[in-house]
């Protein structure tokens, strides 16, 4: 891996790249569509997961264009207000994952005096319980979500997180194409993360590293040897 000048602060996406985002997901998902069942406000069978794993990193209208796309807004609408209530309620019950190794590499990375933050497309409640019930808050300067600043891109979100905190230099880490897009167009170093698997095919192409576990990120810290742990 290429070395480089230490960054001032880090950007994490949250879905694919900090939170293994399926095992509070599914179980939300197929929950959400029995409840539409119950209700009468849906018929048929529940969309394939591929559906909603594969919209993951978009803004939530363009996830519910792709699960619902016959479907109408207020459907769609519905569908959401059950999604979010089953993921709230799991959540709080403890379900969900952080990807191996996440929170020790967080705080190695926190002690080098990097400032850290997430920037995600999701709902700003669900992006801050996620980072409180985890442990994870003490470890971030800063929360960053489309449900929180009404950003219509994550170029956009981005762009106003580098303003709000004055940073000059910092890598961009996550794992999908609005990721990569959002720290070129930011003038950021993109980490791309690939191991969730929710990527489509020459996604994270344009990533100027790539890495196969979350641990990884420490090796591209100047002074960092080669497989040293976290």
């Amino acid at each position: 891996m290429n070395r480089t000048e230490k960054p001032a602060a880090m950007l994490f996406d949250l879905d694919g790249t900090l939170f293994k985002t399926e095992t509070l997901l599914l179980p939300a998902y197929h929950a959400t569509f029995d409840a539409l069942r119950e209700e009468g406000v849906y018929e048929g069978p529940t969309p394939p997961d591929e559906r909603v794993l594969g919209g993951l990193g978009m803004l939530l209208e363009q996830i519910w264009e792709r699960v619902l796309p016959d479907s109408s807004a207020e459907v769609r609408d519905r569908a959401n207000e059950l999604l979010t209530f089953e993921q709230d309620k799991r959540l709080a019950q403890g379900e969900g994952m952080l990807y191996d190794d996440v929170e020790s590499t967080l705080k190695a990375l926190h002690d080098e005096g990097i400032r850290l933050f997430v920037a995600s497309n999701g709902l700003e409640d669900y992006v801050k319980e996620v980072i409180r019930l985890k442990g994870l808050a003490p470890l971030f300067t800063g929360l960053y979500s489309a449900g929180e600043y009404r950003t219509k891109s994550k170029v956009d979100l981005v762009k106003r997180l580098l303003q709000d905190h004055d940073i000059q230099h910092a890598w961009m880490v996550g794992d999908r194409s609005s990721d990569v897009e959002a720290g070129h167009c930011n003038g950021l170093r993109v980490i791309g993360c690939d191991y969730a698997g929710f990527r489509s095919d020459n996604e994270l192409d344009a990533a100027d590293v790539r890495i196969s576990s979350f641990a990884e990120l420490l090796q591209l810290l100047p002074g960092r040897e080669c497989g040293s742990g976290v």
